[in-house]
């Protein structure tokens, strides 16, 4: 499952009985994959700059939905960090991210694929 990783939700780093959960939560994503990064990528698209968390909180997606996402849209080239770390509200360090231009091409164009 990891070497589909990011085209496919993945489950990786993992032993035993964890890998097995994981593999069944992301097989169970992958249905719906491809709108949530739309959802993800439009967020950011609004926010210009924002940290994963600022992003869910403009969505009506639970953050456990969501921030797999930016992993694998980071991964496909879509977004990037800007360099700039800001607080969560938990007071831990997040990056900031941005689209990249292909990032901002896919929400233009409506899609990623």
């Amino acid at each position: 499952m990891a070497d589909l990783y990011p085209e496919t939700p993945g489950a990786k780093g993992l032993t035993g009985a964890t890998f097995d959960a994981s593999a069944d939560a992301a097989e169970a994503m992958a249905h719906c994959v491809n709108h949530l990064r739309m959802i993800a990528l439009r967020a950011l698209y609004a926010l210009h700059e924002a940290t994963v968390l600022e992003c869910v909180a403009v969505t009506d997606y639970p953050r456990e939905s969501l921030q797999p996402r930016f992993s694998e849209l980071i991964r496909l080239g879509l977004i990037k960090p800007t360099g700039a770390r800001r607080r969560n509200p938990s007071g831990k360090s997040a990056a900031v991210l941005c689209l990249t231009t292909k990032g901002r091409d896919a929400v233009k164009g409506g899609g990623h694929d």
